[in-house]
């Protein structure tokens, strides 16, 4: 769903920016990244109720599931461009900076919160799970001030931009977990 959401937010921002929101091998970089963690996901530690009966894939669920993810992604990487382009004022390149960090980071945590119907911090991820996500943080947060940040056309963003691109972040979980909540009351699985 989150790939969703950002490709969504990437066709979006492109009819407005005068420049390429990301280029491709930043896409490439956030794909990777954001799918390391995922690659744990079979060592995770199942919320008990979800393994206590067989249960069969339900298409409609997961489509479901996919869009309102997904445009919550969308809606919390418009509000990431808003307050690079318009509270930052962010160039070309600190812009794709900043939301790279914003969208790998926001996807890697997320995950913890999607995978258990429970508030996220009330089941415990598998360690590999819980390693893996905050590797990927800390890379993250410190590749542009990296040298490899050059080969992948990053720069060293201003301090300032990650207090910002912290809020979201936190704003996002919070929306993520209300969203969850509400979709659960809704949509039988």
């Amino acid at each position: 769903s989150a790939n969703f959401g950002n490709m969504f937010s990437m066709a979006g921002a492109s009819l407005f920016l005068p420049f390429l929101p990301l280029l491709p091998t930043q896409i490439l970089l956030t794909n990777l990244l954001t799918d390391f963690p995922e690659t744990t996901i079979s060592t995770d530690l199942v919320d008990r109720e979800l393994i206590d009966r067989p249960r069969r894939w339900n298409i409609d669920f997961i489509r479901k599931f996919m869009l309102t993810f997904g445009l919550l992604s969308s809606v919390f990487d418009y509000l990431t461009f808003g307050a690079l382009l318009f509270i930052l004022h962010a160039g070309p390149t600190e812009f794709r900076t900043g939301w790279f960090i914003e969208s790998v980071v926001s996807a890697s945590l997320i995950v913890l919160v999607i995978r258990t119907r429970k508030p996220f911090f009330a089941s415990r991820p598998s360690k590999y799970l819980a390693a893996a996500t905050l590797l990927v943080f800390g890379v993250t947060i410190l590749l542009p001030f990296t040298s490899l940040s050059k080969l992948f056309s990053f720069t060293a963003i201003p301090p300032v931009f990650l207090p910002v691109l912290g809020g979201i972040l936190v704003l996002y979980i919070a929306g993520a977990e209300l969203a969850k909540r509400i979709f659960y009351k809704h949509v039988m699985f």
